[in-house]
């Protein structure tokens, strides 16, 4: 009886609050009064009268004595075009001075203010999604609707150099945390028609803009639908960064691979649109999600694309050595001093084995130690202030490095591999891969000392198939690789010159997968005499 009592409770208590959510949904939906005044008393009500609302009450017309107020938030508006082109119009105009007072509004919205794209706002809800754009509201004494002007502005950083991700030849340009400055930056660089924008408002609470950028004719329009649809089941109160959406719209959340790409840097997003890719824009934020995302791109420089291909190429491999390197050298180490001793060059053997004659701990205990004491000093460097950051993690690790080893507790041998481990992570391209795999590490350190190197294999092979397993809006995780397709094999491994890679990737490409014209290859001429 107490358990259907308690059922019967959170049934009325789930019925009460959708009563108050409707309640709040028509109060805001409610329509504006003719009245100056009572329109005046709700924004400073629903606001609670913040200090930051600036009202400012006119007189439009000096023989019907109509007022008028200009409504704005402060800091989120450009103060000085408001003076000058808004309310000094209003004011001074003549036109509004000689139409009687029932055609002011209509004399206000064609004639006197020329600040962007005007709208017409009908109730409450209108009126505070303007104003918390950066908006301008206008309202008058004796019309139930107002008139809003685009005046958005106030403070922004500007566009520098992105600090995650540098480029040695490339665009000094990064992202702000502005999404229009953000759109603009791309739009400078793809000067086409095609290049679609599309809108919306996600946080019942933020109410965050949010926009979708594709290429209409390159993306796939059934990706681009299903990442429209995504966005519109998301219902939460905040969105205050791209993580927020990235968790919200992944394909599988039970893998620590990031199967949703971001950069801060505008010519990445672009070389990804051209490619039929979909960049989400998060207002407030500098980094642009990109989808569908494969495992391959996660290893791509932006320098890549502006050094020759010969050079990108090699870079690229070591780049995958360096992965490899930090996904399985501890493990690979503890497999063999622990299980696989006759792997070891025996010189090097005599070496590792009087080194580990007075540690007092096994080898995978040693791996583990290290490896956790170097993610903290890497934490607290990260955490520190620059000016002291880097140097607390470079005395620290020496100095705990070199502790541990005279205290006995580990082999030198062993901070070694873990050293190496740990500048090996640091080279990954992108900080989302090299984090899965310090995570994996760990996996592969205690599957080393289970099984030994039939432990590493087991894992490998598992992780591959994890990988296979993967999804980005639908596109498999591996590819061009698996499945293999020979028209985006160009840029995985290696990166093809430029001259040679005629089309763009066929499983992100909405039919035009043509790149380039045929005889793009260099062919000087063959009298190369000086003149």
């Amino acid at each position: 009886m107490t358990f259907k009592l308690r059922k019967l409770s959170k049934a009325r208590t789930t019925s009460s609050k959708s009563n108050e959510d409707e309640g709040a949904k028509t109060e805001k939906n409610e329509p504006l009064s003719d009245s100056l005044a009572q329109n005046v008393e709700a924004v400073k009500q629903k606001t609670g009268n913040s200090a930051d609302i600036s009202i400012r009450e006119i007189t439009l017309n000096d023989q019907a004595h109509t007022k008028a107020a200009v409504v704005f938030v402060e800091g989120i508006v450009d103060q000085q075009a408001i003076d000058d082109f808004l309310i000094h119009s209003l004011i001074n105009d003549d036109d509004l001075k000689k139409n009687p007072a029932d055609n002011i509004l209509e004399t206000i919205a064609e004639k006197v203010v020329a600040l962007g794209e005007l709208t017409r706002v009908h109730n409450h809800s209108e009126l505070f999604q303007a104003l918390f754009n950066g908006e301008t509201v206008v309202l008058i004494e004796g019309f139930s609707e107002g008139v809003s002007t685009d005046t958005k502005g106030g403070e922004s950083r500007s566009v520098d150099e992105p600090p995650t991700e540098i480029s040695l030849r490339g665009p000094r340009e990064g992202f702000t945390e502005s999404i229009r400055t953000n759109t603009s930056l791309v739009r400078r660089r793809i000067k086409n028609e095609k290049l679609w924008v599309k809108s919306i408002t996600l946080g019942k609470v933020t109410n965050t803009d949010v926009e979708i950028m594709y290429i209409d004719g390159l993306a796939e329009s059934d990706i681009v639908q299903e990442v429209e649809n995504r966005l519109n089941r998301i219902n939460t109160d905040s969105i205050l960064e791209s993580g927020y959406i990235e968790e919200l719209i992944e394909d599988q959340t039970a893998t620590t691979f990031p199967t949703i790409a971001h950069s801060e840097r505008p010519d990445v997003v672009t070389g990804n649109l051209l490619e039929g890719k979909i960049a989400i824009f998060i207002d407030g934020t500098p980094f642009v999600l990109m989808v569908p995302a494969v495992f391959v791109q996660f290893f791509q420089s932006v320098d890549d694309y502006y050094s020759r291909f010969d050079i990108a190429t090699s870079i690229r491999l070591l780049r995958i050595i360096i992965f490899i390197t930090s996904l399985f050298a501890p493990a690979v180490y503890v497999a063999a001093t622990t299980f696989h001793q006759e792997m070891i060059p025996t010189q090097l053997l005599i070496v590792l084995a009087a080194q580990r004659e007075a540690a007092p701990l096994p080898a995978v205990v040693e791996a583990i130690l290290m490896e956790i004491i170097f993610e903290v000093l890497r934490e607290a460097g990260v955490r520190m202030p620059k000016a002291v950051g880097q140097t607390i993690s470079i005395v620290g690790a020496l100095v705990i490095g070199q502790a541990a080893v005279q205290a006995g507790i580990v082999s030198p041998a062993m901070v070694i591999v873990v050293a190496v481990t740990a500048i090996a992570s640091f080279a990954t391209p992108s900080y989302n891969i090299a984090i899965a795999a310090r995570l994996i590490r760990f996996v592969n350190m205690i599957a080393a000392a289970t099984f030994g190197f039939y432990g590493i294999i087991l894992t490998f092979i598992v992780l591959l198939i994890h990988l296979c397993s993967l999804r980005s809006f639908g596109v498999p995780y591996m590819a061009p690789l698996a499945p293999f397709d020979a028209s985006g094999a160009g840029d995985t491994i290696i990166r093809m010159p430029w001259w040679k890679v005629k089309k763009r990737p066929a499983l992100t490409v909405d039919g035009n997968v043509m790149r380039q014209g045929d005889n793009q290859k260099p062919s000087p001429p063959t009298d190369r005499t000086m003149k």
